[in-house]
């Protein structure tokens, strides 16, 4: 079958088993699915070489970008879509009336297991996996500034943490959304913006990816990084001096949903990857790389025991309403960026 190499940036291109182009088949060929995504790439390279050893006669080709630049990619794609599922994507984006307009209902292998607040009621979604908000604190550089350790949101507006934290940009990680719709919703719109801005006083910058703020502080640049807790584990894991700390005013969170694209060319064997997806193996993997797991029986990994992360996440997770996030997704990025944007 004759194909064309996709107009996508090279640095974005990744394939199956090494994540580097994107194929795009003028007819769909038996076997191959094309999967939009925003997971993290060392954990597709091992969830999609998995996939291939289950199945070995289905090619999954992942183009995978940031939440809200594969939003923007979804939506200028709409009148002709390039892809036949969307997987492991924020909740928040999937929710938008414009991709649910392009994706239909299939109850996958496995979604039946689920909590009802894991999968849309139309079976237009599920979620297997999330994420969840956590500091990421570099301890040598707080000793050696004489700071003191953060342990909530509202500790990060003391004046003592000028220009050492750094945090996600919104607009472009949902990692960065979910910490300010968190707060949002948790103190008002008022309020919320108010405590933004303070927070905004102390942030030395905001950057694109979710996990690079962790980064950032591990490598000392920076006394604290808003990230996520998984960036948190893998970083005390390997060693680095960090200590996640869980803000205890209430850790915002997102579900990671995946979904059938109506257009999809090769829609047997895109069904076949989404059941995949909710399998024991899939769940296996997801606990080395996610903080939640929402597979019942999946066990909590020791990086996340070692990292202190609690074993009843609902005991921390503020109980976000994602149906409200996903409204008001537009409204807050764009204050967001009137407002704080830089």
């Amino acid at each position: 079958m004759r194909t064309c190499q996709l107009p996508f940036p090279r640095k974005h291109l990744h394939t199956a088993a090494l994540l580097s182009s994107l194929l795009w088949a003028a007819n769909a060929s038996a076997g191959t699915v094309t999967a939009y995504t925003a997971l993290e790439e060392d954990e597709i390279k091992e969830y999609i070489a998995a996939a291939k050893k289950d199945m070995p006669d289905v090619d999954v080709q992942v183009l995978r970008l940031s939440t809200g630049d594969l939003g923007a990619r979804i939506l200028a794609e709409a009148s002709n879509p390039r892809h036949d599922v969307i997987w492991g994507w924020a909740l928040t984006n999937m929710m938008d009336t414009r991709i649910a307009a392009l994706t239909e209902g299939y109850a996958a292998k496995g979604s039946e297991k689920l909590a009802k607040e894991h999968k849309a009621a139309d079976s237009k979604w599920f979620a297997s996996t999330g994420y969840m908000a956590a500091f990421c604190v570099n301890t040598e550089v707080l000793k050696a500034k004489n700071l003191p350790m953060p342990t909530s949101w509202k500790d990060l507006t003391n004046p003592v943490y000028k220009g050492e934290i750094v945090m996600p940009n919104p607009v472009s990680s949902g990692t960065g959304y979910l910490q300010i719709a968190a707060i949002l919703q948790s103190k008002g719109n008022d309020e919320g913006w108010k405590f933004l801005k303070t927070i905004d006083g102390n942030v030395a910058q905001y950057i694109k990816s979710g996990s690079r703020p962790c980064k950032a502080a591990r490598a000392g640049e920076f006394a604290i990084g808003t990230s996520l807790a998984f960036a948190a584990m893998q970083s005390v894991e390997e060693g680095f001096p960090i200590k996640m700390v869980i803000p205890n005013d209430g850790a915002g969170y997102e579900l990671e949903a995946s979904a059938l694209m109506s257009s999809a060319k090769n829609k047997v064997d895109a069904k076949r990857f989404l059941d995949w997806t909710l399998s024991p193996g899939a769940a296996a993997i997801y606990t080395k790389y996610k903080e939640i797991v929402t597979i019942p029986g999946a066990p909590q990994s020791k990086a996340a025991k070692a990292a202190g992360l609690p074993a009843d996440l609902s005991k921390v997770l503020y109980p976000v309403d994602f149906a409200k996030s996903a409204k008001e997704r537009d409204a807050t990025l764009a204050t967001w960026q009137k407002t704080i944007g830089r």
